[in-house]
């Protein structure tokens, strides 16, 4: 069916809305129609009936809609900051070491140009040949000094950001192309949307990581339930095979009727027949549809829906229900109810359901409940997620007085939200509870083997969940995050208020300092309401727990207080990867140093929020022990290399200003200096990006050696001063054997430059050697390739009459005296760094070099033995009086603003367009739910 477009076209009114603002929650807004469309009035808008931009829009052929948001002012245009930008690690300590290089290279500058200043004034002009003027202009003295610099300038390699966003490329290239990191069962494979950040990687301490669908399957399945007190499904763990319930459905009980009413009822499902006749159920969450899918097997089946009529077919009879209104569900009330009219006896019902703390406590007076909770705690143990169904009959006036206020709520432009949640209270009392479901959400496969893996390699992880706290225990215990006793121990963070907050907070800590000592598996739970305090009151203390601990559990979490706890963890200087799947994750995504997003049943958000995304969870040991690790390998001898080959270069310009009277002359000529870094230098050292020290199979059998990573045992000053002490050795043996060697001969300059640049080259091509681990035919293309192309091109050059090396590469190649003089540099130059790498590898190995060997000779590693980081110590003891409630706090625990409760609630999975929806097939509740990102 369709609108006739000349009654589209006399459709005429007014939309109020809000000036455009970026939350993409709501959308407060209500439509006037001009006459003769009397009878709406005013119709609320909400952001269910908005299609925000950049959204895909499902089930439904049409829609007939007005543009009220464009351009930057749609919501997620006003959403889109500006990203800030991940340095990683190895970049700061790169960007320090070159702040060091930039001030050696100044002092000696400086020096230099002095030195040459007074050897001009006092031995150039005794020497009538250099012809220096006996007076000057005033500049003369900043001639040597800017000489200096132009010939120490390539101390900083400039070449090395070009090298290593090269090299960072073919990072997030190798990810994107292994094949062991696909889903067979989506077929999606891992994908590096940021290509800058991949050592960090290598350098995880913390991984914060949500629960639903990324720890878990997503894939919820109706286990168990309780009606009116009777537990079904404990005995066969699947209450759709209990005989029990099959033969109450049959014979029609009361109770269990209208528990199945509620869970085919209470919903925001929109049921699809298929062609073949089967009825597809499209819901917004895994949890309504496992509950639809469940009574539908219990012959309790919801048909279709059209327009506002909902149809259920129970046995040979088909039941109708007129939907009058939808109470959504929010975070701050946990629960969802609908109002319907039974159109068989137009009777008037409320359906709810929701948490258990959300719908036991607003039951009717004298009703007992404490079998349902002895239901949630027994299922919550078992990991299970839990609902209560409830309901109550409506008179027909109580529901048109309601209705009154509900519809003025709804079209209020100021505190919508609050008004609704205001008026729903006034509906959602003296309910009947009717029993409790339990839906199981499986692990993901791999789960625990990862978690294992990874904290062998000294990963921390927190679980961060809005789930229920005893499920999340149950969770944890499953996979791995916490040991059960007596091995484990879990303490607890809970309170309503503050005293309660900080009494338990300080038995926490006191507890935690005291068992660091024992070898114990010690981890803390805290919920949301308890973290909101810490958060705000407590923050002092709460990072000394952090630092204390390895493992945590945080319930009840809000999207903002994710991203507080990744704040508080980098605040500790640690380096922090966040996983999630859903909308609700993206900001914890974003806030850590990396983000990774599994592209899982919540859509792809935070999948396109990360820098990395991946199918599964079990992927994640992968990407940090592989990817991860070699990645910083590479980096960090790439970085390295890159400043020993300029300073090398730098030194022998230095050490030859001492025989040039210190004049700040080049021994080599300008084209020989830039192909040095452009063509000799980068090529072999280009192809470490496909080096690997170690096996992928060793790498992942023994993850404790992400540690070397983790402490940056290849970049820091020490290692780096040690390439400093190599580059001065080597420029040291070059200018000395090639002066030598030549002096003698009484060659010319040139011959002498092109010398010390053959020994150089040669250097090169032994140290790339040296510091490389497995060979493949690219490697020693490049490398003896290389030094091949390097005569071949200066033979070219030196055929070339004006090109100022005219012959003297063809002279110099035909003296037996130039490759004895390359011999000796060579041998001088290597012998003592072969010497030293030989003892430290026979009589001080490291656990990598142990690894190393027995690959090499086939043998297995039985124990490497405890390398693990030793944890960070406290900046001073902790002491209860220091968590004690001051009467000043904010002169004692650094004050964190809290988020507005808008900003608390969590993020929906829809992203529609700025668009409002109009007329459609679907009802405007659907639209939400239809519009995930694909």
């Amino acid at each position: 069916m369709g609108i006739d477009s000349d009654l589209l076209h006399k459709i005429k009114g007014v939309i109020e809305c809000p000036n455009p603002d970026k939350d993409i929650r709501r959308f407060d807004a209500n439509l006037r129609l001009f006459p003769p469309f009397i009878d709406n009035d005013v119709c609320p808008l909400t952001i269910k009936n908005t299609i925000l931009q950049s959204c895909y829009l499902r089930n439904t052929e049409w829609v007939c809609g007005v543009a009220v948001y464009t351009g930057n002012e749609t919501k997620l245009g006003m959403s889109r900051g500006i990203p800030e930008p991940k340095l990683t690690a190895m970049d700061a300590m790169i960007d320090k070491l070159t702040g060091a290089i930039f001030v050696f290279q100044i002092v000696v500058v400086i020096v230099l140009g002095i030195a040459g200043n007074v050897w001009k004034d006092t031995e150039a002009r005794k020497h009538w040949y250099v012809l220096y003027p006996n007076e000057g202009p005033w500049y003369e003295l900043l001639v040597i000094p800017l000489r200096f610099e132009l010939l120490c300038s390539i101390m900083i390699p400039i070449s090395i950001k070009v090298s290593l966003d090269l090299m960072k490329g073919l990072y997030a290239k190798f990810i994107d192309w292994d094949a062991e990191m696909i889903d067979h069962e989506t077929g999606c494979p891992s994908h590096a949307t940021n290509t800058a950040i991949s050592e960090d990687l290598g350098q995880v301490e913390y991984i914060l990581t949500d629960k639903t669908g990324t720890l878990t399957e997503n894939k919820m399945v109706f286990r168990r339930c309780c009606i009116n007190g009777i537990f079904y499904g404990n005995e066969s763990g699947n209450a759709l095979k209990d005989a029990r319930l099959l033969n109450a459905v049959a014979s029609g009980s009361p109770d269990v009727i209208q528990f199945l009413t509620v869970m085919a009822i209470c919903n925001t499902v929109i049921p699809v027949q298929s062609k073949t006749g089967a009825i597809l159920y499209k819901a917004q969450s895994q949890d309504e549809d496992a509950l639809v899918q469940a009574a539908a097997k219990l012959h309790m089946v919801f048909v279709s829906k059209s327009g506002n009529i909902l149809e259920i077919r129970y046995n040979a009879s088909v039941l109708h229900y007129e939907v009058l209104e939808i109470l959504e569900f929010t975070s701050e009330r946990k629960r969802m109810s609908v109002v319907v009219r039974d159109c068989q006896n137009r009777k008037i019902i409320l359906l709810s359901k929701g948490a258990d703390e959300a719908i036991l406590p607003y039951t009717a007076a004298g009703q007992q409940t404490r079998t349902f909770s002895e239901a949630v705690e027994q299922y919550a143990q078992m990991g299970l997620r839990t609902l209560c169904l409830a309901w109550r009959e409506l008179k027909e006036d109580e529901y048109h007085e309601w209705s009154l206020m509900f519809r003025e709520a709804s079209s209020t432009l100021v505190d919508r939200e609050w008004r609704i949640a205001e008026v729903c209270q006034r509906l959602e009392h003296d309910l009947e509870a009717l029993g409790i479901t339990a839906i199981e959400d499986r692990l993901q496969d791999g789960v625990p083997e990862t978690i294992e893996t990874l904290r062998k390699a000294g990963i921390n992880f927190w679980m961060l969940t809005g789930d229920k706290q005893n499920t999340a225990i149950q969770i944890a215990l499953s996979c791995n995050f916490i040991s059960p006793e007596p091995k484990g121990q879990l303490l607890l963070i809970d309170g309503k208020t503050e005293d309660e907050v900080s009494r338990s907070l300080e038995r926490v800590l006191l507890t935690m300092s005291i068992t660091t000592s024992e070898p114990k598996d010690v981890a803390f739970v805290v919920d949301g309401w308890a973290l909101e305090i810490l958060l705000k009151h407590y923050r002092k203390a709460f990072t000394d727990l952090a630092i204390l601990s390895r493992t945590a559990i945080c319930c009840r979490v809000t999207p903002s207080q994710k991203a507080q706890l990744v704040e508080l963890l980098k605040s500790c200087d640690y380096r922090t990867l966040a996983v999630g799947d859903g909308g609700n994750d993206v900001r914890m995504i974003q806030q850590a140093d990396i983000g990774v997003g599994i592209s899982g049943r919540e859509g792809l958000q935070a999948a396109r929020a990360a820098d990395y995304s991946i199918g599964k969870f079990r992927f994640l040991k992968r990407l940090i022990l592989v990817h991860g690790r070699y990645s910083y390998n590479r980096t960090a001898f790439l970085s390295q290399y890159s400043f020993y080959k300029s300073l090398l270069i730098c030194f022998i310009q230095i050490f030859f200003s001492f025989i040039s009277g210190v004049s700040g002359t080049s021994l080599f000529n300008s084209v020989s200096l830039m192909a040095y870094n452009v063509f000799y230098t980068s090529i072999p050292v280009l192809v470490s990006v496909l080096d690997k020290d170690l096996s992928e199979e060793t790498v992942m059998q023994h993850p404790q050696i992400l540690f070397y990573c983790q402490a940056g045992r290849l970049l820091n000053p020490s290692t780096f001063a040690g390439w400093f002490g190599r580059s001065l050795f080597h420029a040291i043996v070059v200018f000395i054997i090639s002066i030598n060697a030549y002096a003698y001969e009484k060659s010319e300059m040139e011959e002498v430059a092109m010398v010390a640049l053959s020994g150089c080259i040669w250097l090169q091509a032994f140290v790339v050697t040296l510091e490389t681990n497995s060979f493949t035919i690219l490697q020693h293309l490049a490398i003896w390739g290389n030094l091949i192309a390097f005569y071949v091109i200066n033979w070219i050059v030196s055929a070339i009459p004006s090109s100022g090396m005219y012959t003297i590469m063809f002279r110099l190649c035909g003296q037996p005296s130039y490759w004895i003089t390359v011999f000796l540099i060579v041998a001088a130059g290597m012998g003592p760094i072969l010497a030293l790498k030989y003892f430290r590898y026979t009589y001080r190995p490291s656990k990598i070099n142990t690894l190393q060997q027995a690959e090499r000779l086939g043998g297995p590693i039985l124990s490497l033995g405890n390398i693990e980081p030793q944890p960070r110590s406290l900046e001073k003891e902790v002491s209860p009086l220091s968590i004690t409630q001051p009467k000043n706090r904010s002169s004692v625990y650094e004050p964190l603003l809290s988020d507005s409760p808008n900003a608390r609630r969590s993020f929906g999975s829809g992203t529609p367009f700025d668009f409002f929806q109009s007329q459609s097939r679907l009802s405007s509740s659907s639209y939400s739910r239809n519009c995930k990102d694909n």
